[in-house]
Parts: C-alpha cells; structure tokens; sequence
C-alpha cells in the first residue's frame, strides 16, 4: 500500500476534482468528475466510500464481472482492496477516505464499544439508505466547504456502521477503559501521563499502552488528544476566550490548541466557532 484512491485519480488524465474537504486525521471528501478512463487501486491506503451522484452507468468494475454503477450507487472498499475500473461516459462522485486507525477510533469513540466490533465489508454498487444520507449530506458540506457540517455527517455515518460479532481476548476490560476514561475526563485541563492512566487501569504502563490501542484503535496518546479536541469543541459554543478554551482543554497555549485543532479537524478553533454563530444567527 502507499497511495490513497484520491491520489490515484489525481493522477488522471481525464478526472477532474470539483470540491474538496479536509477533515483533519487524514480524513478527507472529494466530489470527482470522470470519463474515457482506466483506474486501477493497488491496494490502496484508507478505507474508500463511494457515492455516485450524477451517472455511472457506464462506470465498470472489471475485477468483479463488469458489473456497472447507476445514480445514487454506494461502493466501500476496506484499506487494501485493489479494483479496476473502466469508465466510457461522464459522471461525478463523491469518495471519502479514511485511515484505518482514525476509523477505528471513531468508531470505538462514538459507539462507546471495543473497536474491535468494528466490521466494514466490502460493498459494491449496494443501495443504502442508512449510509448514502451522511454521504450525500458530505458531498454538500464540500461543495459548501463547511467543515462543521461534515464534522456531523461524519459521525452520523460512523454511528450507522454495522458491527460484528467477535469473541474478545486480551484488551481492557469496560472496568479498566471506565476508570481510564474517568481519570481523562477530572485531569482534561492539565498534563495526563501514561504512568496515571496505567494506574487508574491497575496496569504496568506497557501492558496499559499495549492494551488499549487493541481495545481503542489508537494509543492513549492520541485517544486523549481527541478528547481533548472535542472538549474544545464544546467550549467554543460558549463566550470564552479561545486561549481561554485552550487553558480548560490541558492545550500548552492558544497556538498550541490551534495547531492541534487544525490537524484534527481540517479547521482552526476560531473558523469552527464562527461555523457555530452562522448556524445560530
């Protein structure tokens, strides 16, 4: 693996991006236009959703029998999964891509489950309702360039993804991730070392550190950024400062929180707010 489907398609000579999103984490939504044209993924990077907009039924996929798309189609591709693709009349797109540990966190965070309940088949040219609302709702928000509203398409489209049935071994129990998360949740606004949380888990810091990526999708490091940034996000709907949000969320400084929220999200804290007080006026 070592290019997403986005980079790809940049390399056509026929496709054509039209809007794009950056959601922060590597996240991000692109509405393509194509036609006369021969794609194939090699196993490409981050997990692909795809939702046709406008034509596709001369869009092909020659791998799985030359089955062809139609308006209003889904695809998922899972990280890894090449495909070939011929394309002989115009159509648009949308694709959005995922790393596979940002999903997997997503996913743990806003089912509040063991990531590894997370499942994402493959899915080819497949109605769904469930999953082409956020998704059109995505394509919108990158016509618009408003990252809030992706920021919320986003999550809905995460909460709507399937689970499996899997038997856990190894991990945190939901005792030792509750009391993690507790410890988080009383010391957000100052330093969080791993040596506390591994206590508050009753663990060694390696066997914490080890055991929570299986059970989160991500290190503790990056978990606790994340609680970070959205605690931030809260913040910024009320009167304070943004040095004043970023002193409550544990952030070292206003450009410190910036910089961080910036690469979370696609967006930095004050554009987010002023996203907040259009949707309010």
């Amino acid at each position: 693996m070592g290019h997403t489907v986005s980079e790809y398609l940049e390399r056509s000579p026929t496709a054509r991006a039209r809007a794009r999103l950056d959601l922060g984490a590597g996240r991000a939504v692109t509405i393509w236009e194509n036609h006369n044209d021969r794609v194939f993924y090699d196993r490409p990077e981050g997990h692909a959703f795809s939702l046709y907009l406008r034509g596709g039924t001369g869009t092909r996929r020659l791998d799985a029998g030359g089955i062809a798309g139609w308006p209003g189609a889904i695809c998922v591709l899972p990280e890894g999964q090449s495909s070939e693709w011929d394309i002989t009349t115009p159509f648009r797109f949308l694709h959005l891509v995922l790393p596979d540990a940002a999903l997997r966190a997503g996913f743990s965070r806003i089912h509040d489950r063991d990531a590894r309940y997370f499942d994402l088949p493959e899915l080819m040219y497949a109605a769904s309702p469930d999953l082409s609302e956020p998704l059109l709702r995505l394509a919108q928000a990158a016509v618009a360039a408003d990252a809030l509203a992706g920021d919320e398409a986003m999550a809905d489209l995460i909460q709507r993804l399937p689970e499996r049935r899997v038997s856990l071994r190894g991990g945190l129990t939901s005792r030792q991730l509750g009391r993690a998360e507790e410890w988080i949740a009383a010391h957000l606004d100052g330093p969080i070392r791993l040596a506390d949380l591994a206590e508050a888990a009753g663990l060694s810091e390696y066997h914490f550190h080890r055991m929570f990526r299986t059970s989160r999708g991500t290190s503790p490091h990056k978990w606790v950024t994340m609680r970070r940034v959205e605690a931030a996000k809260a913040r910024l709907r009320g009167a304070g400062s943004i040095a004043e949000v970023a002193s409550a969320c544990g952030f070292a400084c206003q450009s410190h929180l910036t910089r961080v929220f910036k690469a979370e999200t696609g967006v930095t804290p004050a554009l987010y707010r002023r996203s907040l007080m259009g949707r309010e006026s």
